[in-house]
């Protein structure tokens, strides 16, 4: 069964794996949602539903058509996500040993920054290293043009509609936080308009739904930079677009694969140098199941939201 890393590090009883799987979902809104998969081995083989067998009436003496309709056998592979960190003994003598803990979690947000902009971002003809992300994944129906304005489209809440209506069962919408505060602008504005409410998360942070679905916010990679900037290429041209994701995170749809959850390792005193090593590392992928698990709403501008 598939579960969510909040729900993963409650039933860890190794306390220290339990706070660094928290700590991934703590600093990733999208990895706080996306279920896992455990599976054995290093890839998980599927078949993808892509177009239902076809249906009819018949009248009396009259055969169906035969009709089976697609399926397509899909291989998702497991890639290696984490990195070593070394804390010097000098550090620890003269700061405290729980500079230990501060420097790991720093590099656990690292990673967990990472992993999100590979969801989002990654492309394994780029990096073999990294899985394909959704930007690579959707194409044909699942993806959706906002316009065709030079330097990217405004939003229009009608294409929005459209993204929503594009996915089967959405559980989450995916943006920057730009793009967030114009959607909330225009439900102020009874010119435009939009659904806009609010909840919390569980980490009791205040978490912004629109039309129910909550939004997710893809913020920055571990070099700081914005994840979903205005850097897309525009379908008229210039780079200054983004987009908007709309994703079913449930199980059958759209989840995270895993082998053996997260791996924390205390390597101790090094030989070579005199600092502490602590290892992390994370056998994890994506496996989009069904052809409408997730829809791409592309070239939108820096602009404010239309009706």
């Amino acid at each position: 069964m598939a579960m969510t890393l909040v729900e993963a590090a409650k039933s860890e009883r190794d306390p220290l794996r339990s706070g660094v799987i928290q700590l991934y979902a703590e600093n990733s809104e999208i990895l706080r949602a996306l279920p896992f998969d455990s599976i054995q081995g290093s890839a998980m083989r599927y078949n993808r539903e892509e177009t239902l067998p076809g249906v009819g009436f018949r009248g009396v003496n009259e055969a169906y058509s035969e009709d089976v309709g697609v399926i397509n056998p899909v291989t998702e592979p497991l890639v290696i996500a984490g990195g070593d960190l070394d804390v010097d003994k000098f550090i620890l003598q003269t700061m405290g040993m729980d500079q230990r803990s501060v420097r790991e979690a720093m590099k656990v947000k690292a990673i967990a920054h990472r992993w999100t902009k590979a969801f989002l971002k990654g492309d394994s003809a780029s990096d073999p290293r990294e899985f394909d992300g959704l930007q690579v994944r959707l194409t044909g129906s699942q993806l959706i043009s906002a316009g065709s304005t030079s330097g990217g489209t405004a939003l229009s809440l009608v294409k929005l509609d459209e993204l929503i209506d594009a996915v089967d069962n959405p559980t989450h919408l995916i943006m920057n936080r730009s793009m967030r505060r114009r959607i909330t602008a225009a439900a102020r504005t009874s010119t435009v308009g939009g659904y806009v409410t609010y909840s919390q998360d569980e980490f009791g942070r205040q978490v912004t739904k629109y039309n129910d679905l909550p939004i997710l916010i893809a913020d920055q990679d571990n070099d700081g930079a914005e994840i979903l900037q205005f850097n897309e290429t525009a379908s008229a041209g210039g780079a200054t677009a983004t987009s908007i994701y709309c994703v079913s995170l449930r199980e059958g749809m759209l989840t995270g694969i895993q082998n053996g959850g997260m791996m924390v390792t205390d390597l101790g005193e090094l030989q070579t140098k005199p600092v502490f090593r602590t290892r992390v590392e994370w056998y994890a992928g994506v496996a989009l199941f069904h052809a409408k698990a997730a829809a791409r709403l592309w070239t939108i501008g820096d602009l404010a939201a239309v009706a």
